[in-house]
């Protein structure tokens, strides 16, 4: 199990920074945070999508970076270029390339991309150095602000929090009718509209499972996912003595994102902490596996290793996509992804190849294609 390290740059000077996916959620907090300490951070790149190119546009002409481009290419390019701080908040797939281009130069990566360490796992770890990945997932971000508190032999296991997202408590049977404006709709935080379905079908808590097992070497079978509705405890670390060390804030991605900046120092009113002096309430609930299959299939293909992730990742991307388009049930996603995986030939052990990863993502998504052509057409 290992921690992130500090950036190689020294810690009380200021920190260039380089931000993949600078108009998606992550990317527009991140460069608030810069605008709020040019003391501490400064941006040298930038790159995105190119979906919202105004606004592109505008990040360009504000912080003058010495490198902006638009797509994958240009995202690639960022990640290899000079830097101490390289943000990946590029959503889905297309974050994988630009994930191996920081590493391999060395750049410090503060991953919110989960996509690319699912897809890469082995891949991704063998190119990266001991500390050289610091996770800007709420949930991952508080497991190693809580490892901060014990050794690695202490740990016990890893509770990873889940608020249910907006359709928590149903049964199986009343999910069948929701609709993507619902499914849009997070009760307790403001993301991107895949991340938000992802969160709807708990498909995004079943990466984190794969994630945690990939950042901190924990075994899955060490690793719990609990309900916690108001998502004010971002995760847990159980010890072996029975004491549980929890990371407690107001549900902002701001925190994470100053820490994946500046690990291992915190910046100064990064967000508003946790008022204690009015009531609060912290409720956990178990997970209801039967109306949210997504985490217990997680641990399957993550069992399985290889290609498997890749395969559950690409799947889903798809199926979401079918489900904005409304072309498919919320409640036929995980089944697709599962099926798909079940049609997967995870191959051969021996290292895993960048080749192996792209080709197991292209199957996935033909295959997914298809399965969801058969069913609207009746021959699933």
């Amino acid at each position: 199990m290992s921690s992130p390290s500090s950036p190689s740059s020294t810690r009380s000077g200021v920190r260039d920074v380089v931000v993949l996916g600078s108009t998606g959620s992550i990317g527009t907090q991140a460069l608030d945070l810069v605008r709020a300490h040019p003391d501490r951070f400064r941006v040298v790149g930038l790159t995105a999508g190119g979906s919202n190119r105004a606004l592109f546009e505008q990040q360009v002409a504000e912080f003058e970076p010495a490198f902006s481009g638009l797509g994958e290419e240009a995202s690639t390019e960022a990640a290899g270029r000079p830097c101490d701080v390289v943000l990946n908040g590029i959503t889905g797939a297309v974050g994988l390339r630009p994930t191996l281009a920081a590493l391999e130069a060395g750049r410090t990566l503060a991953l919110a991309n989960k996509e690319s360490l699912i897809m890469g796992g082995p891949l991704v770890l063998e190119r990266a150095a001991p500390g050289q990945i610091v996770p800007v997932d709420s949930e991952h971000s508080a497991i190693a602000q809580c490892l901060r508190g014990g050794t690695t032999q202490e740990v016990r296991r890893l509770v990873l929090t889940a608020s249910g997202g907006p359709f928590r408590g149903r049964t199986r049977e009343q999910l069948a009718e929701v609709t993507v404006a619902e499914a849009l709709d997070h009760p307790t935080w403001s993301m991107g509209p895949v991340i938000t379905i992802n969160s709807a079908t708990l498909v995004n808590k079943g990466l984190e499972v794969i994630e945690a097992h990939l950042l901190f070497g924990v075994p899955f079978e060490a690793i719990e996912v609990v309900v916690h509705p108001t998502s004010v405890v971002h995760s847990m670390v159980e010890f072996t003595d029975g004491s549980t060390l929890v990371q407690a804030s107001p549900p902002t991605m701001m925190i994470p994102i100053a820490l994946g900046l500046a690990w291992p120092d915190r910046v100064p009113d990064a967000a508003p902490a946790v008022d204690w002096s009015r009531p609060e309430t912290w409720e956990f609930h178990p997970l209801d596996d039967e109306a949210f299959p997504a985490v217990a299939v997680a641990r399957q293909a993550g069992e399985r290793g290889g290609t498997a992730p890749a395969v559950y990742n690409a799947a889903n991307e798809v199926a979401v996509a079918a489900f904005r388009a409304e072309r498919l049930a919320f409640v036929d996603i995980v089944p697709t992804v599962q099926a798909v995986l079940g049609r997967h030939d995870v191959g051969s052990e021996g290292s895993l190849t960048l080749e192996d990863v792209l080709a197991a993502d292209d199957w996935a998504r033909r295959t997914a294609t298809q399965l969801i052509e058969d069913t609207r057409g009746g021959t699933a």
